[in-house]
């Protein structure tokens, strides 16, 4: 089972148009959560979350908040005390086009960097969002806590057609130069340890 994550202060590497602002998700927001995700299934590849999970799991999200309506999230969740996944992540449709979706994705990668992950994964459909901001396509067998804990009970097990994307924590910022370099000429995993893995194609 996935561990919880110690609710810490957000910050975003990502400048934020005037008007919206990311924040750490209460249980309070999960109706909220439940409506943007259950609207963006088919559109978002997303897998279905029901209002009792995201209540229980709200502070693993982070919300991105137009005024007082909340138009994004996605959700940091554990995998491992060295993997942690990008889950859930959709932004509304009329607020697209702003790179909200980056800002999110580097305030996650900003959050499990303090919370002392080695390694930041996805498994999405459109790997090139994560690609731009620095994650490199994996094999799935790359992220075998990913497998252990949800692919091994999901229908679609090895039939999903998603890219697994990763990206190491330790000496990079997600979105920055340095990790699109590190992801660019990294050599092969170092033994079982995912706190350090190095990741490439």
């Amino acid at each position: 089972m996935s561990q919880g994550l110690t609710p810490v202060p957000v910050a975003t590497g990502c400048q934020l148009p005037d008007g919206y602002r990311i924040e750490r998700g209460t249980a309070d927001q999960a109706a909220a959560m439940h409506a943007l995700i259950t609207t963006n299934l088919d559109a978002g590849h997303l897998l279905p979350r029901s209002l009792d999970d995201l209540a229980r799991h709200a502070s693993r999200f982070l919300v991105l908040m137009a005024g007082d309506a909340l138009i994004g999230c996605a959700e940091l969740a554990s995998l491992s005390g060295t993997v942690a996944e990008v889950r859930s992540l959709v932004i509304d449709a009329g607020h697209r086009g702003k790179r909200l979706g980056p800002a999110l994705i580097e305030a996650l990668g900003s959050t499990a960097r303090r919370e002392q992950f080695g390694t930041l994964c996805a498994f999405t459909h459109e790997p090139t969002h994560f690609v731009r901001l620095g994650f490199t396509i994996v094999p799935h067998t790359w992220l075998p806590e990913k497998i252990a804990t949800d692919c091994y009970t999901c229908p679609k097990f090895r039939v999903c057609g998603q890219y697994a994307v990763a990206l190491p924590l330790r000496g990079t910022a997600v979105g920055s130069m340095t990790a699109s370099r590190t992801s660019r000429r990294a050599a092969q995993p170092h033994g079982s340890d995912t706190s350090v893995l190095v990741l490439h194609r």
